[in-house]
């Protein structure tokens, strides 16, 4: 139901609000090569994997409360994994598998 700015604005500051995740982190993508075998034909070869970066702001950003700075601080720079399947790169093959493997969150 819609709801005027007023009452948005009254919920938000009663603690329903707060900064989100992504207001802590700067974010870019990243391609990285990995070695991997397909477990159709059998066959290793380097894959580019698409990750996203998100590193950790040097500053708090403003309007922050004390949970805010609580979680800024405990917050830490992270990679994640974008693809979950690539296809074999041998001509014969070309089916798509899963990355196993390698992790889909890794801490930097």
């Amino acid at each position: 139901m819609w709801q005027s700015a007023s009452k948005r604005n009254k919920y938000k500051t009663l603690g329903g609000g707060g900064m989100e995740e992504r207001d802590f982190f700067d974010e870019r993508t990243e391609q990285r090569s990995h070695t991997m075998t397909c477990p159709h034909c059998g066959q290793s070869a380097e894959y580019q994997l698409s990750w996203l970066i998100r590193s950790k702001r040097p500053h708090l950003p403003r309007g922050a409360d004390d949970r805010d700075r609580a979680r800024f601080a405990k917050a830490q720079s992270y990679m994640v994994r974008r693809e979950d399947m690539v296809g074999c790169k041998n001509i014969r093959c070309r089916k798509r598998f899963d990355v196993t493997g390698i992790q889909s969150v890794a801490f930097l």
